[in-house]
């Protein structure tokens, strides 16, 4: 068949996302995303093409959180100019998201370049700026779940719902004609059922090779009831005490989550009516979107839209987007719930958040899902006494919470569950986007369920199919 597989990314680690392919005369690639984590290591890896841009012809995306369309606009910035396959969420999503994160990439680099002018060192470029974001969101052309298109000719492709966030899918990919014909699923960011707004993943189809991710391919993680159950304690203990809740997430996805879980409680009076403040730029514009996109609801989140008017909590719910009025909240004394961004704690407000309220043990800091390494929020997760915010040294002694039942991943027992089904058709299975131990436990269980061969590939490896 003449096909070969290029890991470009998330591959032994969970930041990145990027796997190519090459088919008769061009590659594709899935998903671009940004390497996050140690600052340095990320830098590199984000500045570095495996293939150059220009040789790349098509992209698909799963979905627009940054770990996979982070690096799009650098992409097209280096001489991409091909089409770029998306669901209509996802587009609308990256529209808002693509943008804010030139305008970060920006801000960031001014910091440094000031630095190293005090080190008579010469300034540096940002990864891409807000018209190489622009450019990125004009070359989207956008695709409905389980309508077939074709990427090249001889590569077709079919969105299926990843149940991850707004818009998510899993790729199913058809490459060649006749006898010699392949399918490839790619999973992208695999759901957990029952996930609060969104609709459940839908399984996985058959398939002759697969690209999975492996995120919690090693845990089993508490139910999204367990989970609302120590959210709702959490937040009721820190409100007897008269502290806050600061909470870091993900502007895109989990934020949403959050809200429509705690106006949920609010409505019935599960929680007293303790004031929530979304406190993300971003959060605010992408919300926008999902209001856009009902296609996407399951019937609870469907239900609850039409009782209240607004799932997403404009009842409980103040939505922050001016600087002072940010600002305002950390001279705030009385009880409160704060969600802001990143939900890793490596960017955004949330760090001055966190500088201003992790010393005081009244409040709470609530981690809600994973955390990747070298991460401020891995660093507190990990209940480390002392973090460093903005250079600085602080002494953590608010509570820190990590609640997992959150996660817009699937754990091991829900992955296994999507996958079994294809034992004994799929002939080679590659687990990615997982921490090292995570994507070997997975290896081990598929194996004893007659998988042939399961890999985890390296950064950079190149492997030829037949």
């Amino acid at each position: 068949m003449g096909v070969e597989f290029l890991f470009c990314g998330a591959a032994g680690e969970v930041t990145g996302s990027m796997h190519l392919i090459r088919h008769r005369d061009g590659w594709v690639a899935l998903d671009c995303g940004l390497f996050q984590g140690r600052r340095e290591d990320a830098e590199r890896k984000n500045r570095k093409w495996l293939v150059e841009p220009s040789e790349i012809r098509a992209l698909v995306l799963s979905h627009a959180h940054t770990d996979h369309t982070g690096r799009v606009p650098r992409l097209v910035a280096g001489g991409f100019d091909g089409p770029i396959y998306c669901t209509p969420a996802t587009r609308d999503l990256c529209a808002v998201m693509l943008p804010d994160s030139a305008q970060i990439q920006m801000e960031d680099i001014q910091y440094v370049n000031k630095k190293r002018a005090r080190q008579g060192l010469p300034p540096v470029e940002p990864l891409y700026d807000d018209k190489d974001a622009l450019a990125a969101v004009r070359l989207m052309q956008t695709i409905p779940y389980e309508r077939g298109f074709e990427v090249l000719p001889g590569l077709r492709a079919v969105f299926h719902e990843a149940g991850h966030m707004l818009g998510s899918a899993a790729i199913e990919l058809h490459i060649g004609d006749g006898d010699a014909a392949r399918t490839l699923v790619f999973s992208g960011d695999v759901g957990s059922p029952d996930k609060p707004i969104i609709r459940d993943p839908a399984p996985f189809p058959p398939a002759d090779y697969v690209i999975c991710e492996s995120t919690y391919g090693g845990r089993v993680t508490e139910s999204v009831s367990d989970a609302e159950q120590r959210i709702t304690e959490v937040v009721r203990r820190t409100y007897e005490r008269g502290g806050k809740v600061i909470i870091p997430a993900f502007s895109v996805g989990r934020t949403q989550t959050i809200v429509y879980f705690l106006h949920q409680k609010i409505a019935r009076k599960e929680l007293p009516p303790y004031p929530v403040y979304v406190d993300s730029p971003l959060a605010v514009n992408a919300t926008e979107v999902f209001r856009m996109h009902p296609e996407c609801y399951d019937d609870d989140a469907a239900k609850f839209q039409r009782s209240t008017g607004d799932m997403l909590g404009m009842g409980c719910c103040v939505y922050v987007q001016d600087v002072e009025e940010s600002k305002r909240l950390h001279r705030r004394r009385k009880p409160c719930t704060i969600i802001s961004a990143s939900g890793m704690c490596e960017a955004g407000r949330i760090r001055h958040h966190l500088k201003n309220n992790i010393r005081n043990s009244k409040n709470t800091i609530l981690l809600p899902g994973y955390q990747a390494e070298n991460t401020l929020g891995r660093k507190l997760a990990d209940g480390e006494e002392y973090v460093n915010i903005f250079h600085e040294r602080y002494h953590v002694r608010a509570e820190v919470v990590q609640i997992h039942g959150f996660s817009a991943h699937a754990d091991q027992s829900q992955l296994l569950k999507m996958l079994t089904p294809l034992s004994g058709r799929a002939r080679r299975t590659f687990l990615v986007h997982g921490e090292r131990e995570q994507s070997e436990a997975l290896a081990g269980l598929l194996r004893e369920r007659g998988f042939g061969e399961v890999s985890i590939p390296a950064l950079g490896e190149r492997i030829a199919l037949s």
